[in-house]
């Protein structure tokens, strides 16, 4: 069955995918999502968790899919077609066949990553008890698992987005994304949501984090 013919079958069986925005946290996500809903996708957001610091644009963020895992009733999942929520790379597994999902998924430099989440812990006075080193192997274990299962699993179209393309060229990053989720949307409104000014952990070719503090992820 061809690529389109595929997508009519599913769309008539599923209705309208679900957009997924996904990635490991602080690899860019919020951003994304901001994106998307200035370009005009509805978020599915429940705003219990607020803007600050370490994300001033706001996490776009809904608390029932933290339950993912465990939860028996995944119905409300349904009206999440035509829109778009965050799920957090590790739960991605856990979404139901009953839908089909477009998944925007971020990819960002690993200690970028890293320096970012320990500048959150630090301003909440956390400390990771995880080397550095062992953490950078598990993240790339678990993104090497869950691109194999996204790769596999049909109700699941991918499009990943590297976080310093989108801050580097935005409009071509903000079109890219607009025509995998199905066009029709804003790529100039999408484009200007992006803050560049936010992206406080840039890598050095060693992979150094030099000044690092904070990025909205």
């Amino acid at each position: 069955m061809t690529t389109k013919l595929n997508d009519i079958v599913r769309r008539l069986r599923y209705g309208r995918p679900v957009v997924i925005v996904s990635g490991l946290p602080r690899s860019g996500t919020s951003m994304a999502m901001k994106m998307l809903e200035a370009g005009g996708m509805k978020p599915v957001v429940d705003n219990i968790r607020t803007a600050d610091i370490d994300n001033p644009k706001g996490y776009y963020e809904d608390e029932r899919v933290k339950d993912l895992a465990e939860a028996q009733d995944m119905n409300w999942l349904r009206a999440a077609r035509g829109k778009v929520i965050k799920v957090v790379s590790s739960l991605l597994n856990y979404l139901p066949a009953s839908n089909t999902y477009r998944v925007v998924f971020m990819r960002r430099n690993l200690h970028e990553v890293l320096a970012s989440q320990a500048k959150m812990l630090e301003r909440r006075g956390e400390t990771s008890h995880t080397e550095d080193a062992d953490l950078l192997a598990m993240y790339e274990a678990h993104l090497e698992k869950v691109e194999f299962q996204l790769r596999f699993r049909p109700h699941f179209d991918c499009l990943y987005v590297n976080y310093s393309d989108v801050v580097g060229d935005p409009l071509s990053q903000a079109r890219l994304m607009a025509d995998f989720v199905g066009g029709g949307l804003d790529v100039q409104k999408m484009a200007a949501a992006v803050d560049g000014s936010l992206y406080r952990n840039r890598a050095t070719e060693d992979g150094a984090i030099p000044g690092a503090e904070g990025v909205s992820g």
